[in-house]
């Protein structure tokens, strides 16, 4: 078993508080991902988990015994940091195996476990040399064998793909969620990767200032942020944010003016909107050249060509910034004036607040593959 429950954690250091009554639930076998902003208290959520950094106020509760004043060893935790921590004068079988050693488990099966440990990871033909002859992602590797052949009930990691370069760190996602599936293990993960967060994780934990803004599938945030906080994190180029005001409310939406253009946004309406600025929500993939519900006119400067796309970027007469999604070979240019189209059901509203308006169309009812959706 390895659920995890936070109920209500705080961690304070003087009148500073850095985690502020965080409540969560962590299900037997789930990959679930911390994310957020720097500052925003991931890692030292992750480290009170871990019983490294002592907890102000609440419980952690694994396997439903409170753990609050059990030392790391007694938690039944494993931990990858984001620095490998490898010991550069043993070899890499001696790494994996130095936890089992501290145990003093009899040599045979220190042997079994860490033969068993390196052939999931690959490392059995690198079990005689030393971490300062292997690749980044070895190590990482070896970092990680040593969290696994303890056998704890939860692992923790910390940024651990941070020192690789871009290609090595998109291998890695990949090793990780195969293991993942292997070991069947529950696994909690910090990164200010998004791209991390929604390739590997069960659940996304996004944290905004020590609080928890919001939690779901990977494609729950993507399609329903609740707010314009996890809207602008979620999502690579992020969402652009037009001012709007809202002119008339109706059971099919809520009537928006943008630049003297009207179109109804399908999302549930509120008492109170009529005559207020509220801000809508188009992610630069939506957007397309030619005429749409709205149209946003924008004059390019900076354009990112990538082959399979180009990004155009742009500031609004409004100085807002806004950014489109386009083919590779779209036809734009710095310096000229680009029509965008923005369809209506593409769209989100959110309040003055920043908080959501609850979209009526469903994103599972969505022209997604079965696969995501089922996945999802």
């Amino acid at each position: 078993m390895g659920q995890l429950f936070l109920n209500k954690v705080r961690k304070s250091y003087g009148h500073f508080e850095v985690i502020k009554g965080v409540s969560l639930e962590v299900r037997d076998g789930e990959f679930v991902v911390f994310v957020g902003p720097s500052g925003c208290g991931k890692s030292t959520l992750l480290r009170m988990i871990a019983g490294l950094d002592d907890t102000t106020d609440g419980d952690i509760l694994i396997d439903g015994e409170r753990v609050n004043d059990k030392p790391p060893v007694e938690r039944g935790i494993a931990m990858v940091f984001q620095s490998y921590a490898l010991y550069p004068h043993m070899s890499v079988f001696e790494n994996i195996a130095f936890p089992l050693r501290v145990e003093k488990l009899p040599e045979e099966q220190i042997r079994e476990k860490v033969g068993a440990v390196a052939k999931i990871l690959q490392l059995d033909q690198r079990l005689e040399q030393r971490p300062g002859q292997l690749s980044g992602g070895q190590r990482q590797r070896v970092a990680i064998g040593r969290a696994i052949v303890r056998e704890p009930k939860i692992f923790l990691f910390d940024e651990p793909l941070s020192n690789l370069d871009a290609a090595l760190r998109a291998d890695m996602r990949i090793e990780l969620t195969n293991l993942h599936r292997d070991l069947a293990a529950t696994m909690i993960y910090v990164t200010h990767d998004q791209i991390e967060a929604m390739t590997m994780a069960d659940r996304i934990v996004v944290l905004n200032a020590g609080d928890i803004a919001q939690v779901g599938a990977p494609l729950e945030l993507y399609h329903k942020p609740q707010n314009t906080f996890v809207a602008s994190f979620i999502g690579n180029p992020k969402m652009n944010f037009l001012p709007v005001t809202c002119v008339g409310v109706d059971p099919t939406g809520v009537r928006i003016n943008y630049e003297g253009q009207t179109t109804i946004i399908p999302v549930k309406p509120r008492e109170g909107l009529v005559g207020h600025v509220l801000t809508l929500g188009i992610r630069p993939e939506h957007t397309r050249l030619g005429e749409g519900d709205l149209n946003v006119l924008a004059t390019p400067n900076v354009i990112e060509r990538l082959g399979i796309n180009t990004i155009a970027y742009a500031t609004l007469p409004n100085d807002a910034a806004y950014c489109s999604l386009l083919p590779g070979s779209a036809p734009v240019r710095v310096g000229e004036a680009m029509s965008t189209a923005i369809m209506a059901a593409d769209c989100h509203l959110f309040d003055a607040k920043g908080e959501a308006l609850e979209r009526l169309i469903d994103w599972h009812s969505l022209d997604l593959p079965a696969s995501v959706t089922a996945a999802s």
